[in-house]
């Protein structure tokens, strides 16, 4: 470009900066409207408590906190991250590992009795999908696509979801065996009479898949571990139990393509196609049960780096609590359990929220009360 000396350079850049600072204070202006005109469609709703789940560990918080007064609203969610209100257990059918149901109970029935429980001690439930939240400012924010709560404390209990892999026969449509012979949860289904004493089958490569293999062989004649590579990425001791258990066979480098009856009852699981994925050769296995252990993803999206989430995405409390990051925002269930992720601990975890969230209540209650 060619210099022109005639040009009043500090003049020309005062007004580029000046129009530059007015397309800003327009724009601004232009979104704080739309921002304002977007909150004056949503219902406000104001609480002590909203509680961001529907599983048992969301239906025991609401339980505990209706019963002491807090009044809480609950947003259950709808197919939030694929799954019906009532979270994993909607996906199970026989639940025999949960106290008070000697006889066993099914998945769902399970929790709509939760949901049933919650609702007749007070709990205002809500089919909405949370789709944001606000932790800056209190009372906190809880967003819907109608509604807007404003809420003095919230529990955080979304869950987490199994990661399931996508092949012929592994759905749970017509043509799939998904609980009927393929599970993800060895602990929960391991025991069922379909299993016992039949082959069995494990994918995956880590920690989780070598417990769940090392505690299927307490059913299965045998346990398959099909893993896609030729090594484990699994602590060296869960490999050594694993290795030298005689029940136990290893699979390397294949995956499964397809899922298939069984001969004499196609409506559960019989077998699988195996393929080998450096020689491309397939082969069949003829197990009764597949369970899938390839970790599990925690449904924290929604908030958005708000809270201090682990290297897996998981919410961080404080050891022995529910307490989250944030003063006031608590955590329960398989949302902040990467461990246990069982009905049971996730109910009990539900009562701690609860509790804490009651404690913090009452705390900034009398800081209140004093300061007035």
């Amino acid at each position: 470009m060619r210099f022109c000396p005639n040009l009043n350079w500090k003049n020309l850049f005062t007004k580029s900066r000046n129009f530059a600072a007015s397309f800003q204070r327009a724009s601004t202006t232009s979104f704080s409207s739309s921002s304002a005109a977007a909150m004056s469609n949503l219902q406000i709703l104001k609480t002590k408590l909203c509680i961001i789940g529907s599983g048992p560990a969301a239906h025991t918080a609401a339980v505990y906190a209706a019963r002491a007064e807090l009044k809480p609203i609950l947003f259950e969610g709808w197919m939030a991250n694929d799954i019906a209100p009532g979270g994993q257990l909607t996906t199970t059918t026989d639940v025999e590992n949960f106290p008070g149901f000697p006889d066993g109970i099914l998945g769902g029935e399970l929790m709509d009795r939760c949901r049933q429980q919650s609702e007749r001690v007070g709990t205002v439930i809500y089919t909405e999908t949370v789709s944001k939240v606000d932790f800056s400012n209190r009372p906190f924010k809880v967003f819907t696509d109608s509604k807007v709560v404003e809420a003095d404390s919230v529990v955080v209990a979304t869950g987490a979801v199994a990661k399931r892999l996508p092949f012929v026969g592994s759905g749970d449509g017509p043509d799939g065996f998904w609980n009927r012979g393929i599970s993800a949860c060895a602990v929960c289904d391991g025991a069922a009479p379909i299993f016992r004493n039949k082959p069995l089958a494990v994918i995956g490569g880590g920690d989780s898949a070598m417990e769940e293999a090392t505690f299927l062989t307490k059913y299965g004649s045998e346990v398959h571990i099909i893993h896609r590579r030729d090594s484990f990425r699994a602590s060296k001791i869960m490999q050594a139990r694993v290795l030298d258990n005689k029940k136990i066979k290893v699979i390397w480098n294949s995956v499964v393509v397809k899922g298939y009856g069984d001969e004499n009852n196609q409506r559960v699981l019989g077998g699988l196609r195996i393929k080998n994925v450096e020689t491309g050769v397939e082969s069949d296995l003829k197990v009764s049960g597949l369970f899938f252990a390839i970790g599990h993803e925690p449904a924290t999206k929604f908030l958005d780096g708000q809270l201090e989430l682990d290297s897996d995405g998981y919410v961080v409390t404080k050891p022995g609590t529910t307490k989250t990051s944030i003063e006031g925002v608590f955590a329960a269930g398989d949302v902040q359990d990467k461990k246990y992720r069982q009905a049971i601990t996730a109910a009990g975890s539900g009562c701690m929220a609860a509790l804490d969230a009651e404690h913090y209540l009452q705390e900034i209650g009398s800081q209140q009360d004093k300061s007035d």
